[in-house]
């Protein structure tokens, strides 16, 4: 009896993390809407690739590719996290707010925007040269990062 609980615990436990296996798509099919709206509106190119990560079996976030080399993430909602470019580019303007766009162009010429990240007190912004900057939910300058 014994054997057959660990036999059966041994498969459950397997089973699990099978499930919990990241998955690939070549399309924006697997996205929900929200965030096929906020490719479309956004970027010219094409997805490329989609990583669906899960835990426990259940979807935690989504990585894509664009044709273009850009990265956007999405939480399961559809609800944009992250955007990186490389260095010729910009992140899209949809995604900085005006106070963010405003402050780098006065004080960061000639620099591009080649990241955002939505963070819980507001906006971590990487520019083409490497600085980081740091602002509040409304877009207000706090502070540069390391």
């Amino acid at each position: 009896m014994k054997k057959f609980l660990l036999l059966l615990a041994l498969i459950t436990g397997l089973s699990t993390a099978a499930s919990a296996k990241d998955t690939y798509a070549h399309d924006a099919s697997v996205l929900p809407e929200a965030a096929r709206t906020t490719i479309a509106n956004n970027f010219k190119s094409k997805v490329s690739v989609v990583k669906i990560e899960k835990n426990l079996g259940r979807i935690s976030e989504y990585e894509v590719i664009m044709t273009d080399g850009s990265e956007i993430s999405f939480d399961r909602n559809g609800n944009w996290d992250n955007v990186e470019t490389n260095n010729s580019k910009s992140v899209p303007a949809g995604f900085i707010p005006q106070a963010i766009r405003d402050y780098v162009a006065k004080n960061h010429k000639g620099t591009n925007i080649v990241g955002i990240d939505k963070e819980r007190n507001g906006f971590e912004i990487e520019l083409s040269n490497g600085v980081d900057i740091k602002f509040d939910k409304a877009g207000q300058f706090v502070r540069y990062d390391d």
